[in-house]
């Protein structure tokens, strides 16, 4: 297993891109979390089978509404997850 992290940038806010994301990871088995960033990017962890996790970022571009233009793919410490969840803003 490893973890991912992902900071994708475009028109990602305020279209279900979050939504998405979670979709796609529950369907295809996919743990970890996706948040917004203040600065208008949407970040997200996710954890599992290095072939999994290609097919998970290139399924994104997918998301209807969603405007990617890039996606920053980091090596992130090996990180366990129960499921794929939404972090909500703390405001």
């Amino acid at each position: 297993m490893k973890t991912i992290e992902l900071i994708i940038a475009g028109r990602v806010q305020k279209v279900g891109f979050r939504a998405c994301v979670r979709h796609i990871a529950t369907n295809l088995g996919v743990t970890g979390e996706v948040e917004n960033l203040p600065d208008g990017r949407v970040r997200v962890l996710a954890t599992g089978e290095s072939v999994i996790l290609e097919k998970f970022v290139s399924m994104l571009y997918g998301c209807p509404r969603a405007i990617i233009r890039d996606i920053e793919t980091h090596n992130y410490v090996g990180t366990a997850f129960p499921d794929f969840s939404i972090k909500r803003a703390s405001n």
